[in-house]
């Protein structure tokens, strides 16, 4: 091998932003998750000075990250990191939001505490909120590492541009896929598998409205593929299993796969 290719790898960092590592980044947002809610975390307060301790230290760690990764678009972002902790009195009251509707959407969650400690669709909704909020300050990079993390570990993935409203329910999750530009409101209830997706990935239409948008009251079971920027499903509409939707639907509709049945032969063997 000759020397180019030793100058190749030599280089490529310092031509990258200085971005923390990945596990800095979602380190800080797990120590967060566990102020917000300390089920989650090693131990339990002690004081309300030390929750604002606490609290100070993580808004400071935030300004390190970001500081770095706002060179990105030689933003100065200085302010930040004190708008996001000033909006997270609004951050903890729509996370209680989706707990309330897992835990009354679920028979069987037993308690509040079972919620925050083991259903990973909490964990993901968890991270996708910070990673929205900080989206919305025009932090790039850093919202979506989170989202990836939290992807990686529960095999949600959601967009950190994407918006959803309250009361946000995932039940099971796995392989559940929520696109940049869907749009989701509020008491809507998604099962495993689910995808709102685009019609085409063509690079030009970046930007564009790419992704449905599920208005409020809506549940979609497990399988459905609901995809392109213009698709609506209308409030309170019930979408059935392995649904194939490209086209809007009305408000208190009902979509249904149907399965071809035949009955074979007795006499035939599998």
């Amino acid at each position: 091998m000759d020397n180019h290719f030793f100058e190749q790898i030599f280089k490529n960092p310092l031509e990258q932003p200085n971005i923390p590592p990945n596990k800095v980044i979602f380190r800080w947002a797990e120590k967060l998750i566990q102020v917000l809610f300390p089920e989650n975390g090693p131990k339990a307060f002690s004081t309300v000075e030390e929750v604002k301790e606490t609290v100070s230290a993580l808004e400071l760690e935030l300004y390190d990250i970001i500081a770095a990764s706002c060179k990105l678009k030689n933003s100065d972002c200085k302010d930040a990191a004190g708008e996001f902790f000033a909006a997270l009195p609004e951050l903890y009251h729509i996370l209680n939001t989706d707990i309330v509707a897992i835990y009354e959407g679920d028979p069987a969650a037993q308690s509040r505490f079972e919620v925050i400690r083991t259903y990973p669709g909490f964990y993901a909704i968890c991270f996708y909120r910070i990673a929205h909020l900080l989206y919305n300050f025009n932090i790039p990079l850093v919202p979506r590492i989170l989202t990836e993390y939290a992807h990686s570990k529960t095999g949600i993935d959601i967009h950190p541009a994407a918006k959803i409203g309250e009361y946000f329910y995932i039940d099971h999750g796995t392989g559940i896929v929520i696109g940049e530009t869907s749009t989701i409101g509020q008491y809507v209830k998604l099962y495993q598998g689910v995808t709102l997706g685009a019609l085409s990935v063509k690079k030009t239409l970046a930007g564009s409205k790419r992704h449905p948008t599920v208005e409020d009251r809506v549940v979609i079971y497990s399988g459905a593929t609901i995809l392109g920027g213009e698709t609506i499903i209308g409030h309170d509409s019930i979408i059935g299993g392995n649904v194939w939707l490209t086209e809007s639907i009305a408000p208190f509709s009902t979509a249904y796969h149907s399965p071809i049945i035949t009955i074979r032969n007795h006499k035939e063997t599998i």
